[in-house]
């Protein structure tokens, strides 16, 4: 997991690549790189991260292009207000509200995020110990397999040997009956003669016998032992090579399936992470046009705020030069008001 921000580097560095071959001109280039940064990315682009990533121009290149960015991005997402006379509580109440959009988009970007950070390396942690346990799983069915095999030949070269001791058992056995016949055949030939001899005669070819017969016995009995292990050796051989290819079987269906769920844990936290991303975006782009908005409503509260002292100072002004004018104006002469009042006809004369 510690290669993660060295993957993002690399593919950062894979884009501007791309970048650079379609869009030649210097202030496109660090304007498109702006976009993926904020957008794509969720990084605040930088006069020296940008220059750092590109090094094209001089440094007033991406300093301009920066500026440009951020000029953009409030000219679309500004909302224009076309009520100057808009009361100054809601003004405010507007910009509080704006405000407090922007803190809440912000916060649910950055907890949306992290958590999808958490789940992603606890998913990916999990299938990398999965696949390191059937691996383990493999390698032992594997070193098994091996003694397995191990084992069957060395009861294959025991049976051999055994196979050389019945093959040397039955050559001797095959000597002791051709002597017996011989023996028999000299025993006719010569059974006149034994009879001359006696009972000592028939007692040393009894004896004979017995030791021939005791010795064939032998003979045959170590030859169907030999058989009987070399049977059960071979028997046991078997079993043994099924069952260690029953449990490599087992080990390789759990190893496929491991890497199977690591694939598709791995496939399913890159498709959350483009889908976080996608919404972090959306959130950022939202957050910026909420940010314009929030600009856009300060200055026009700053323009009335600026149009109302204009006009509050016009009024106080013509307050002083009316106020000015009442002092400067002559005041009639009593004379005269009494004249004009002598002249002018009363109601009931009339």
């Amino acid at each position: 997991m510690q290669d993660a921000p060295y993957l993002n580097e690399q593919q950062l560095l894979a884009e501007i690549s791309q970048l650079r071959e379609q869009f030649p001109q210097t202030q496109d280039l660090y304007r498109e790189v702006c976009t993926v940064l904020f957008f794509r990315h969720g990084i605040t682009p930088t006069t020296n991260k940008l220059y750092q990533l590109v090094r094209k121009g001089s440094m007033s290149a991406p300093a301009e292009a920066l500026t440009k960015f951020w000029q953009d991005l409030r000219e679309k997402s500004r909302v224009r207000i076309e009520h100057p006379d808009l009361p100054e509580a809601l003004k405010t109440a507007a910009g509080e509200m704006t405000a407090i959009l922007w803190s809440q988009a912000q916060a649910s970007a950055q907890e949306s995020l992290a958590a999808f950070r958490e789940q992603a390396e606890a998913r990916v942690t999990a299938a990398e110990t999965a696949l390191a346990a059937a691996s383990i799983r493999e390698q032992g069915a594997i070193n098994k397999s091996l003694h397995a095999e191990e084992e069957l030949r060395n009861i294959r070269q025991e049976a051999q040997v055994l196979g050389q001791q019945l093959a040397a058992a039955h050559a001797t056995t095959a000597a002791l009956e051709a002597q017996l016949k011989r023996v028999q055949k000299d025993n006719e030939a010569q059974q006149s003669q034994a009879q001359k001899d006696g009972e000592a005669q028939q007692q040393r070819l009894a004896d004979a016998r017995r030791e021939f017969a005791l010795e064939l016995d032998k003979l045959r009995s170590a030859a169907a032992l030999a058989e009987d292990r070399m049977a059960a050796a071979e028997k046991r051989a078997l079993l043994e090579i099924d069952r260690e290819r029953g449990l490599a079987l087992r080990a390789q269906k759990d190893l496929e399936a491991s890497r199977g769920r690591a694939t598709t844990a791995a496939d399913k936290a890159a498709a959350e992470r483009n889908a976080l991303q996608q919404q972090l975006g959306d959130l950022r782009q939202q957050s910026g046009k909420l940010e314009g908005s929030l600009q856009a409503m300060t200055a026009n509260r700053d323009q009335l705020a600026r149009e109302l002292g204009a006009a509050r100072d016009s009024l106080a002004a013509t307050e002083r030069n009316i106020t000015e004018l009442r002092k400067a104006a002559p005041k009639p002469q009593r004379a005269t008001l009494r004249k004009h009042s002598a002249k002018k006809p009363l109601a009931s004369d009339a």
